[in-house]
């Protein structure tokens, strides 16, 4: 099993060679406009025109909880918009929209795209903001799905 790197930095600049995939968390409602995604959208604007087609043909493709969509963004980078968020939080008492199960299913299906891309994962705290997720279970999922598939893994925090 691979150890998880931590790295201080921007997520939106992975710092390894070849190929690359920036991973991050979607909701499934179709809403692109908080959180890490502007980082994506200020370098990229592929991501943000493939997720909302995505969303707008959701009746006859994939688009669900536990799904992915790799955006091929620059010739060694991809984005995996990754739909583990159920809608958004609107207030305290409705509950974190983060589903780990959703997650541990994305990032499977990450691990099997990266392994035949030969690619590293490069991603924030995945499900830690804006999802309302608690990292002491979402680290777990990350080393259960692509660690332990010898995957390289590359978490920023963001200074």
């Amino acid at each position: 099993m691979k150890d998880i790197i931590y790295i201080k930095g921007d997520a939106t600049s992975p710092q390894a060679n070849g190929v690359k995939i920036i991973a991050h968390i979607c909701n499934d409602i179709g809403g692109w406009g908080k959180g890490f995604v502007m980082a994506i959208s200020k370098r990229w604007k592929e991501p943000e025109i493939a997720y909302r087609q995505w969303y707008r043909d959701r009746a006859a493709n994939d688009f669900m909880l536990g799904s992915i969509q790799l955006v091929k963004v620059e010739k060694y980078i991809y984005v995996a918009n990754m739909i583990g968020q159920k809608g958004i939080k609107v207030s305290r008492s409705t509950g974190a929209p983060i589903r780990y199960e959703a997650v541990e299913q994305c990032l499977g299906s990450l691990a099997t795209e990266a392994a035949s891309l030969q690619a590293s994962v490069h991603m924030p705290r995945i499900g830690c903001g804006l999802a309302g997720g608690k990292w002491e279970k979402v680290e777990p999922l990350i080393k259960k799905t692509l660690s332990a598939n010898g995957i390289d893994v590359f978490v920023y925090d963001f200074e």
